[in-house]
């Protein structure tokens, strides 16, 4: 599998906080980050339980192929900048770790790309509803990294 394209240009699939209208999705926008360019919209072949974790709201996409959902995002192509901005923002390796997966489009044209999941996580967020689709809403409203407390902001980013 691969989700290079030419001119070094590699697919993604984002489903949580970088989406259009979503918090960070300021991260694929800012040309300082690297490049990247919107594809299409589109759904994981697989089923990944998709669910909102800890006081801050975060989606996570939890690495138990066949559980939960097929979910729905966005496919971006990003250049090798861009990709690494990206990990810094997922803390990759770190907390998520990405793995190439395939998506379908609406079109029902099939492709790889790259998304972000979480390995190893507490069985307990599988007992959290499971989403096919992430948005940022009033009642669970996603709290960004910088506006968390400072002194317990990676206790609870690993606490879930």
């Amino acid at each position: 599998m691969s989700a290079k394209l030419s001119g070094n240009l590699i697919k993604v699939f984002v489903y949580g906080t970088l989406k259009r209208g979503e918090p960070n999705h300021h991260w694929l926008t800012r040309t300082e980050n690297g490049h990247s360019r919107f594809v299409c919209e589109a759904r994981t072949v697989q089923k990944f339980p998709l669910v909102i974790g800890t006081r801050y709201n975060i989606p996570f996409l939890l690495n138990k192929p066949g559980t939960g959902r097929n979910v729905c995002g966005e496919v971006y192509e990003v250049d090798d900048t861009m990709f690494a901005n990206l990990d810094v923002l997922e803390d990759c390796p770190n907390y998520y770790e990405r793995e190439i997966q395939q998506v379908t489009t609406e079109d029902n044209v099939s492709m790889d790309c790259w998304l972000y999941l979480i390995k190893q996580f507490p069985e307990q967020l599988l007992s959290k509803r499971h989403l096919d689709s992430y948005h940022n809403n009033a009642a669970q409203p996603y709290c960004e990294r910088s506006a968390r407390l400072p002194e317990v902001k990676a206790k609870e980013d690993m606490a879930y």
